[in-house]
């Protein structure tokens, strides 16, 4: 039951759904882990540069993932319904872990974590447009990004008006990340990065299949 007293969905199908994504999304994290210790005992090859579309792709998806890092930790306490709490402690875990590996990446090649050109500056390499809202002081756009009056009206609701605004809210996250992902995938072919971009295409278009369903839910 919600804050207001109206009684949530019955929990079963919605409930075997969301234990089938996490189990998804736990086979697609296993499946990098596996693969990026693969990569370290193979040869090395030559890091990317600090212009590549493999150091821009590692670093705006790092603040991308630390979004929906925060906005999971928000409806946590802002909701007492058990499937929209699971969800957001499997995104908070599954996009920490992946943000971390990323920040990883750059360490290894050698590159500093913030970029010398705007953010979303190596999306353009594949004629590739985005929107959102702006990431940076100096306007960059970030495709699905919440804005700051959108974080701050995720922290003043409650219940099953905080369900449905996370659920709007990380349903475009998803695809915007999704949006970024493609775009590596069209224009980058280091074996590490392709690896992680098809994994997060997997993932976050399941979640968005499940988030949809929930949303629908609740009307």
């Amino acid at each position: 039951m919600d804050a207001a007293g109206a009684p949530h969905p019955a929990p079963d199908r919605r409930g075997r759904a969301l234990v089938a994504v996490v189990a998804l999304v736990a086979v697609v994290a296993a499946t990098l882990v596996a693969f990026s210790l693969g990569r370290l005992t193979a040869t090395v090859d030559a890091p990317p540069s600090g212009t590549s579309a493999e150091a821009g792709f590692a670093r705006d998806m790092q603040v991308h993932h630390d979004q929906g890092v925060e906005m999971a930790f928000i409806v946590r306490d802002r909701t007492d319904d058990e499937a929209v709490r699971l969800l957001a402690y499997d995104i908070a875990r599954t996009q920490s872990q992946q943000s971390g590996q990323m920040y990883g990446w750059l360490a290894e090649w050698g590159l500093p974590q913030a970029g010398s050109e705007p953010p979303m500056t190596w999306m353009a390499e594949g004629g590739h447009e985005h929107g959102g809202t702006p990431a940076s002081p100096g306007g960059a756009l970030m495709p699905g990004m919440a804005t700051p009056a959108e974080l701050e009206e995720l922290r003043n609701a409650s219940g099953i008006d905080a369900e449905r605004l996370f659920l709007e809210l990380m349903i475009a996250h998803h695809r915007g990340a999704l949006e970024m992902a493609e775009a590596y995938l069209d224009i980058g072919d280091r074996p590490t990065v392709t690896a992680f971009a098809r994994a997060v295409v997997t993932s976050q278009l399941a979640e968005i299949a499940l988030m949809e369903d929930m949303l629908a839910e609740r009307g």
